[in-house]
């Protein structure tokens, strides 16, 4: 089975930005930043009358693409979530987009699964993709191979999780309660999907408890001993559309939005097959509904 998992990453806004708050590293940073630049993707949302600015703490929308990238094979982001971030209210608004979920492919013509459009057009496709579907402007994105979040864990120190269900992936035993994760075990808890009675929605679930715990344990000033090793994972597994810049500016004016994060669920849609491919099919008003939410949070008309 292949390690699709997550997102991990707010990880280059947050805890990146938790590196870059001290100015001496300000240099090493840079020359990071150069590598993971992605310069072919879009930077401005044609959703969007004006740019967000940051400076002025106006609220933005970032998307994670989670991607599983296989020898001879350019990879499908098998996880994509879509963050709003409002300073204003100190909050995060996560949603996930199911990876079946049967939309169009911007600039292709077709309708297919969202996870396709990566292999199709890459982030800038996904990025389209993903904005046609939820109707919001897309204003960044994060780039994740997955193989990288077991070594993020790691350095981190680990992060412990409140477990609902035990269970058994690969050759670890989760139990119930409250559960330490190294980078391995944590590999093994987010992609557990077969056992679980909400299958592909509860793998979801402990994808975000897993990113949470990430996310507070990476922006902590103990990030710093180790700012080094995360930049060098940073170079080999990430890309973006952000600039150091931008990034510093999200670390002075946004960090404390980490202290409220609401998930947004889709739970209305069904799976369908069609001609012998088995798609999820969004529930219109469900998704109407969640475009509202995301707006609103990021104080659109």
């Amino acid at each position: 089975m292949s390690k699709r998992i997550i997102w991990i990453t707010l990880i280059a806004c947050f805890l990146l930005g938790g590196v870059i708050y001290a100015s001496v590293l300000y240099n090493d940073v840079s020359v990071a930043m150069e590598s993971i630049q992605a310069p072919e993707i879009r930077k401005t949302s044609i959703l969007r009358e004006n740019d967000v600015e940051l400076v002025k703490k106006e609220p933005f929308s970032l998307l994670l693409l989670g991607v599983d990238e296989r020898e001879e094979d350019v990879g499908r982001s098998d996880t994509m979530i879509v963050l709003t971030v409002n300073p204003s209210t100190n909050s995060i608004k996560m949603v996930s987009i199911p990876r079946d979920t049967y939309t169009e492919m911007v600039g292709m013509d077709k309708v297919d699964k969202i996870n396709h459009a990566y292999a199709f057009g890459g982030i800038d496709m996904s990025l389209h993709s993903v904005e046609k579907l939820l109707n919001i402007p897309i204003d960044y994105v994060v780039q994740v191979n997955m193989e990288s979040f077991l070594q993020i864990v790691e350095v981190v120190g680990g992060v412990s999780v409140e477990n609902t269900t035990a269970f058994t992936e690969d050759e670890f035993t989760f139990n119930k309660g409250t559960i330490h994760l190294n980078g391995e075990q944590a590999l093994s808890y987010v992609r557990m999907r077969m056992s679980d009675p909400l299958g592909d929605f509860g793998r979801q679930a402990r994808q975000k408890q897993v990113l949470q715990a990430v996310l507070k344990k990476g922006a902590s000033i103990n990030s710093l001993l180790n700012y080094k090793e995360l930049l060098n994972i940073f170079e080999q597994n990430i890309r973006t559309n952000m600039t150091l810049d931008q990034m510093l500016d999200i670390q002075k004016g946004y960090k404390n939005a980490l202290n409220q994060i609401d998930t947004i669920a889709f739970e209305h849609g069904e799976g369908k097959r069609m001609d012998g491919i088995w798609y999820y099919v969004m529930d219109e008003e469900e998704l109407a509904q969640i475009t509202l939410k995301l707006k609103e949070h990021l104080e659109i008309d």
